[in-house]
């Protein structure tokens, strides 16, 4: 895989994740407008918070790797 592409790759799991992130929030913040009594619509938007933070920390570590390969590359040059 190309560095330019594992850095897009990268970045664009980060963006996903946070606008991910964003939308399961709204629905948390929504979800007792709609129905006290029912716990369960909150499910499906923690759990979505959770992947959304497991997909933004393992493109962050993609981003780290990219950054440590073009920082020895350039080391290397040096």
């Amino acid at each position: 895989m190309k560095i330019d592409s594992a850095l897009s790759q990268a970045m664009l799991g980060i963006q996903r994740g946070l606008a991910s992130a964003r939308d399961h929030a709204g629905q948390i913040a929504n979800a007792g407008q709609f129905s006290e009594d029912s716990p369960a619509s909150l499910v499906e938007p923690l759990l979505g918070l959770r992947q959304d933070r497991i997909q933004v920390q393992a493109s962050a570590q993609v981003l780290k790797a990219v950054d440590d390969m073009l920082g020895t590359l350039f080391d290397d040059k040096a």
